[in-house]
């Protein structure tokens, strides 16, 4: 498994023809775009090449466009926006799984009040006891500035105890806001499984993301597609298990592990030992997302 340190996409931009992007952490880290990130996001929309936002934000589409609004990030910037939201939704809307095809269904959320948009105009009720729930909706912590997944473990055993089925809209582990790490939803989910409770996983790095991106973009063959991310478990796991070449920006999630500050590149050695530790590898290395 072999990667090449780049200092920014033009060198390789031409070889596709649609890209998929992350966000944060390759476009914004929560509170301000990357520097650089938003010229080569127009760069790469210059050629007519249609380019797709691929979030875990446990929200639906809608309501990341807004939040990208407060930031800088224009409509101009981006063709189309997939969200894990988007996805989980889909699936309360259809009611794909058993335990869904009931009648008056209640569900009990985790998550911040900003976590909007999933049951929206849906049959289900929203309980705030997790004894009177039939399934659960995972979003995130509700105050993830100051919680924990321990903060929950108590109330996500009482609901293993209670055989409640997860629907998790993030399957992040955690996310760096400006200098600090939070955690997300998969930080929770993982805590779930851990106790017993049944959990399904929407978003990167699973196949069904990646699939919905691609009929999106209209491009049938992956080799035609670019994928950029920060995580190696989700982003370039996801994009390895579709055969799409993949940019994985250091500055990101990996840049406190790897000691960088300010988009710098890690060694050759520290990215070398983080593919060996996962099994898969990106195909390009880039600080930060630039052209």
């Amino acid at each position: 498994m072999s990667f090449q340190f780049m200092p920014g996409l033009a060198q390789i931009a031409d070889q596709y023809d649609a890209y998929i992007l992350d966000l944060w952490g390759v476009v914004h880290d929560g509170t301000r775009p990357y520097p650089g990130a938003l010229n080569c996001m127009q760069q790469l929309r210059a050629n007519g090449k249609p380019l797709l936002l691929l979030s875990n934000a446990p929200r639906t589409n809608g309501f990341v466009e807004n939040f990208l609004e407060t930031l800088g990030v224009s409509r101009s910037f981006y063709d189309q926006i997939l969200t894990s939201g988007d996805l989980t939704r889909e699936v309360l809307t259809d009611r794909r799984f058993d335990y869904l095809k009931k009648e008056n269904l209640k569900f009990y959320q985790f998550g911040a009040d900003k976590d909007r948009g999933l049951d929206d105009g849906l049959d289900y009720t929203r309980v705030f006891n997790v004894a009177q729930a039939d399934f659960l909706i995972c979003t995130g912590l509700a105050h993830d500035d100051v919680e924990t997944p321990e903060n929950y473990r108590a109330l996500l055993a009482e609901a293993a105890r209670l055989n409640l089925p997860m629907l998790c809209a993030n399957p992040d582990l955690t996310v760096m806001k400006g200098d600090r790490m939070l955690y997300c939803a998969g930080a929770l989910a993982a805590l779930y499984e851990e106790l017993g409770g049944q959990v399904t996983l929407f978003g990167k790095p699973y196949a069904n993301a990646y699939e919905q991106s691609m009929q999106k973009l209209g491009v049938s063959d992956p080799s035609k597609i670019l994928a950029v991310g920060d995580s190696m478990r989700t982003d370039i796991k996801g994009a390895n298990g579709m055969q799409i070449d993949c940019v994985l920006c250091s500055g990101g999630i990996h840049a406190e592990e790897w000691g960088l500050t300010d988009g710098g590149c890690p060694t050759d050695g520290q990215v070398k030992a983080l593919v060996d530790l996962h099994g898969f590898s990106p195909t390009y290395v880039v600080g930060h997302m630039t052209w």
